[in-house]
């Protein structure tokens, strides 16, 4: 079992995410990348439990790895394989849940598989939301609307991701905007 807390567990973390994606999909493995430094921003929105987002965050993806995907649902797939290392069940929630993807499970008709697994919603959950839609395939940063466009506009119009997201838009912005309204309430300045 997988019982690293704090900074053990964000080095474990990425120790797992490079092992599975920087030589076999390099692309992914700098979007994730991008995606935890976007995380790292959000520790005052997550506070005690930055660490946990930042592991959240550089795992999300983990699930693309040719040897973890086996039901070609990358949220799933990167859930069971977690669950399997006995990583803890919040990082593994956190990760089959990530950026709607009880919605892309209904679209692919796996939401029975995805039900396994608990969708916290709150703080955290949004905050792993916002870094996801908020970062490049390369890791760079970008505006949500930018990347849901980019996104659209790589797949196609057809593709059951591009169905996705274009019906996940609105819950997805949503969990943008309050991720950005917890950030600057825990930033201000009195």
């Amino acid at each position: 079992m997988v019982d690293t807390r704090g900074k053990e567990l964000v080095k474990w973390a990425f120790d797992t995410s490079e092992r599975k994606l920087a030589d076999a999909l390099p692309r992914r493995w700098a979007h994730v990348q991008g995606v935890a430094r976007r995380a790292r921003e959000l520790a005052p929105v997550a506070g005690s439990e930055a660490d946990l987002l930042e592991a959240a965050a550089v795992l999300h993806d983990v699930g693309y790895a040719p040897d973890i995907a086996h039901t070609g649902f990358h949220p799933l797939d990167g859930a069971r394989f977690l669950q399997e290392l006995g990583a803890q069940d919040r990082l593994v929630h956190l990760v089959a849940h990530h950026s709607y993807a009880a919605l892309e499970a209904e679209l692919r008709g796996l939401s029975g598989e995805l039900a396994e697994y608990d969708d916290e919603g709150g703080a955290l959950r949004d905050a792993l939301w916002r870094c996801d839609l908020t970062t490049t395939p390369d890791g760079d940063p970008i505006s949500a609307r930018d990347r849901i466009a980019e996104i659209k506009q790589r797949y196609g119009s057809g593709h059951l991701v591009t169905e996705f997201i274009t019906k996940a838009a609105p819950e997805l912005l949503a969990a943008v905007d309050r991720t950005k309204e917890r950030l600057v309430a825990a930033t201000a300045v009195s």
